[in-house]
């Protein structure tokens, strides 16, 4: 019992996955997430799903002791990664850190380290993110119905979008909640960066299968649709 509640501790909050960029744009990003930490003192308690946080971004009530994910440095040799389209479900964005505008799911921070090619921090770049809720929508009515579904609450609303821009140390915090998946697409986080407002690279963040099945298998709103039909394998990694 206790492994296995050691074992989500490090899968939400230890795990790390580091992206760049293609090489015209020469950009890195290192992201982190993580919610509030299991109680500590009782590793064996809330083993099933009472051993995730939920309730949104408003139980993060602990967000000034999460672990910096950047803290042992991040190497000195920057990985190339795939390009992408912004694509139909980008719309017009809020410069926020809370991204969730209230809405329910299971809470996330998405920590993002801007670097160039030679690893070294980028200012005052803004890094604008967004995904679907926990019912696999998109928020906003200049998004594709195709991505809010035609949805008049998704429509009207701009949840999971959100921009900020790089602090001296090129870095941002957002704080959101895990996306939710829709067919024919692995579970993703859409990223652009811009510096001097011009777009150097578009990308996407995802989640190991393990993490996402174990979300989307056991946590409430997320288990309502059943298993999600793509995997990261299914897709070959980077659709």
């Amino acid at each position: 019992m206790k492994s296995e509640v050691m074992s989500r501790r490090r899968i939400l909050k230890g795990t790390g996955v580091t992206l760049a960029t293609l090489p015209l744009a020469r950009f890195l990003i290192a992201c982190g997430e993580g919610t509030d930490p299991i109680d500590e003192s009782n590793p064996d308690a809330g083993t099933g799903a009472s051993a995730w946080a939920t309730g949104g971004t408003s139980a993060m009530t602990m967000a000034d002791t999460y672990p910096d994910p950047f803290a042992a440095g991040i190497g000195t040799v920057c990985a190339l990664t795939c390009e992408a389209t912004l694509g139909p479900c980008y719309a017009t964005t809020i410069e926020r850190q809370d991204i969730s505008e209230g809405e329910n799911g299971l809470p996330v921070r998405l920590a993002l380290l801007v670097v160039n090619e030679n690893c070294e921090p980028i200012p005052n770049a803004t890094v604008d993110i967004w995904h679907a809720g926990p019912a696999g929508l998109y928020s906003g009515e200049d998004a594709s119905d195709f991505c809010t579904s035609g949805d008049a609450e998704a429509r009207a609303a701009r949840w999971f979008r959100g921009v900020q821009t790089t602090d001296a140390q090129g870095r941002v915090n957002f704080d959101t909640c895990f996306p939710g998946w829709y067919s024919s697409r692995t579970i993703h986080i859409h990223f652009t960066v811009r510096v001097d407002g011009a777009e150097f690279v578009t990308s996407q963040l995802f989640f190991d299968d393990a993490l996402s099945d174990a979300v989307v298998n056991t946590q409430p709103l997320y288990d309502a649709r059943g298993a999600r039909d793509t995997t990261n394998q299914m897709a070959g990694g980077t659709h």
